[in-house]
């Protein structure tokens, strides 16, 4: 049995704490930009400006000798991740941060879902009660009857799905070729599937907005590296639930920076959402099988 080490857990903590800054960071950033830049645009122009980023991996994807196979896999990530980048930023600009972190919460519990249809996944009763439990969560913030549910909670809710898409297929990948090839040939397609659409709605961005963009990409590359700290330090079971964390600061954010209201309903929702993947996690750490559900920051931008 392993044995505890409490320094590391305090570390992997900590790693995931930082985690959960940055991404909040991405979230102010392309909420301070608003519509200026239309959501298509501004990701490609993120993923654009990102791939600097690439450059340390260049020598694993030069010897990388991948199939026609893993290409056309790697091409419908791409595809799959431009589609879901392109939905978030819109949501970004059309609903209160709180409701987009809450609503991204879904995405592991969708992976679950694709887990078990596409790659044979098992799902035992307590899984599926808790999947139950988590769509009950999106139920609670969306509140359909009660409060109006626009085109931004709708475009959240695709985009956790093709999210899902995305992580289902890096997660086939991963098995085959080293998780920096995974990483890079994803920072090409993206953009390559990004690159239509802004061209279809593009505006000349002001340097303002280049930069902001580019420390969006920053922050974002900064997250994913930290979240591999937190996951070298300790088991996603003790870093998981630090990811309730980033709902608090959105709430914080969006009340303090940009004036949203605090919406209690989704609040709770985001917390039965999180409690959920929570113990999916678990689940897969006490049945000691191949983790399939991916942490909430996994699935992000």
């Amino acid at each position: 049995m392993m044995k505890l080490n409490p320094s590391r857990h305090r570390a992997g903590i900590f790693w995931m704490f930082v985690t959960g800054l940055c991404f909040v960071a991405v979230t102010a950033l392309v909420k301070h930009m608003g519509s200026r830049v239309p959501p298509a645009e501004a990701a490609f122009l993120r993923y654009l400006l990102g791939l600097i980023f690439l450059l340390p991996m260049l020598k694993d994807l030069r010897e990388a000798r991948l199939t026609p196979r893993q290409w056309k896999l790697f091409g419908m990530r791409g595809i799959f991740h431009a589609g879901a980048v392109i939905l978030w930023f819109y949501a970004m600009t059309r609903i209160p941060i709180a409701e987009v972190t809450a609503m991204n919460y879904l995405s592991p519990v969708y992976v679950t879902i694709g887990a078990a249809i596409f790659l044979g996944e098992k799902l035992a009763m307590r899984r599926i009660v808790a999947i139950l439990i988590a769509l009950f969560g999106a139920a609670i913030i969306l509140r359909p009857g009660f409060r109006e549910v626009s085109s931004g909670h709708l475009a959240m809710l695709v985009t956790a799905i093709v999210f899902a898409g995305s992580y289902l297929t890096a997660k086939i990948m991963a098995g085959e070729v080293k998780p920096t090839v995974v990483v890079a040939m994803l920072s090409i397609f993206v953009p390559i599937g990004l690159a239509p659409f802004a061209i279809a709605v593009w505006v000349t961005p002001s340097l303002n907005d280049l930069m902001l963009l580019f420390c969006v990409a920053s922050f974002a590359t900064a997250g994913h590296y930290t979240m591999t700290l937190a996951f070298a330090a300790a088991p996603v079971t003790v870093t998981q639930p630090i990811t309730f964390l980033q709902l608090v600061w959105a709430v914080l954010l969006g009340a303090i920076v940009f004036g949203e209201p605090v919406d209690i309903w989704v609040v709770f929702g985001g917390v039965v959402i999180l409690a959920s993947v929570t113990f999916i996690t678990w689940r897969e750490a006490v049945m000691k099988r191949r983790p399939v559900t991916p942490v909430v920051h996994e699935t992000k931008v």
